[in-house]
């Protein structure tokens, strides 16, 4: 295994912006307990500025969809080939990968032989859908770590040694946006109704869902003069919302700091979101919302088929009622979501039942013992390492 028990190396996988995000606060906090850590791995900007010189760029593996997935087989395999030869040569103490199950569990899998410590973070939502799937994973980590409460029993039934450690979301100063500064920074005149667009973080889903955010505008100006879209962004998608908006009929301001995004937050009176992630952001930062989402017409056939719960909007799913609207595939369309983001704004007490939900939502992803989620995530991977007498 890797060097002195003083200084592990850590290997460590994030396929996306999300993951990119977690994955750095979980750097930091493993540094925090432990400053001689090393890391090695694939990451994004995020896990970049904390030490990890990513072997490849983090956008290969940012893809969603049983279909959309397709055209990227080949390359995507190359890329998995890359990782196992990489991790091969270091023998790193542990791998950690973060969520992206389609390319993280079969790195695990093909990693299994070598003897080195395996930690998943963010357990597959197999909960949701697919749930016989949960006999594949025996065997491909040593330990996992999910997110959402009712997801360690879950897994813990199939055997699994599972770990809740609370919801990043928590940390992601989401709540702390200023929106005064937001107005004067782009000069907003008094009255201006912002609306906050999240089109999505990966390449496959902005090109779905900008058009028909681009003609929901062009409907919602006839009787919203001052209306403000935002969209914030990350550096994955930023050129593809760029090219997409460029013909908005109503220009967005494109938002790329997080302290930004989050200022935006705070002088939203509403937003139209995918679902996923965001949901639970937005209800941090207690910002009104629509959910919405399309995907190709064959992976929403089959999806439907397979999804086992009654929501797919995590704000709702933990609530377990339908506290946001959920406007997906044939819902998508321009004046469904007009009529939404309209309700929103307007004073039928809609979006102050909203924000009530939120916080009952919100206490029941607090972590273990009030640390942090990457505090008791970090504390986890670092315990499994002195287990195993590798730290």
């Amino acid at each position: 295994m890797a060097q002195q028990n003083s200084s592990p190396l850590i290997w460590i996988l994030a396929g996306e912006a999300s993951g990119d995000v977690l994955g750095a606060r979980l750097m930091q906090a493993l540094k925090a307990q432990n400053p001689h850590i090393r890391f090695a791995g694939i990451g994004g900007a995020r896990m970049s500025e904390n030490g990890l010189s990513s072997l490849f760029p983090m956008r290969d593996l940012a893809v969603m969809g049983l279909v959309e997935i397709l055209p990227r087989l080949r390359a995507l395999s190359a890329r998995l080939d890359q990782a196992v030869e990489n991790i091969t040569a270091l023998r790193p103490d542990i791998v950690v990968t973060i969520d992206s199950p389609g390319f993280a569990l079969r790195l695990l899998k093909r990693i299994a032989t070598l003897g080195v410590l395996r930690v998943h973070y963010v357990a597959p939502q197999v909960w949701a859908w697919r749930q016989k799937r949960v006999k594949e994973f025996p065997g491909l980590w040593d330990e996992l770590l999910c997110l959402l409460p009712f997801e360690e029993a879950f897994f813990t039934k199939h055997g699994l040694h599972t770990r809740f450690v609370g919801h990043p979301v928590l940390q992601s100063g989401a709540q702390l946006g200023d929106g005064a500064r937001f107005r004067k920074q782009h000069g907003l005149r008094e009255g201006a109704l912002v609306l906050v667009l999240m089109p999505g973080s990966r390449r496959s889903e902005v090109p779905r869902l900008l058009p028909v955010f681009g003609r929901m505008l062009s409907l919602l100006s006839q009787t919203m003069p001052d209306l403000v879209p935002v969209i914030p962004v990350s550096a994955v998608v930023e050129d593809a919302i760029i090219q997409g908006t460029a013909k908005w009929p109503v220009k967005p301001l494109i938002v790329t700091d997080i302290q930004e995004k989050h200022d935006a937050f705070a002088a939203a009176g509403a937003a139209l979101t995918k679902s996923g992630t965001s949901t639970l952001e937005l209800a941090l930062a207690g910002v009104p919302m629509a959910v919405t989402y399309r995907v190709n017409p064959v992976t929403a056939f089959m999806a439907r088929r397979l999804i086992r719960v009654p929501h797919v909007a995590m704000v709702n799913l933990l609530a377990g009622k339908a506290i946001v609207p959920e406007l997906l595939q044939e819902q998508c369309n321009p004046s469904t979501l007009a009529r939404a983001v309209s309700i929103l704004f307007d004073k039928s007490g809609v979006a102050e039942r909203q924000k009530q939900a939120f916080k009952t939502v919100l206490n029941g992803l607090k972590g273990p013992d009030g640390k942090q989620p990457a505090e008791a995530a970090a504390t986890a991977i670092l315990a499994l390492l002195k287990k195993n007498n590798r730290g």
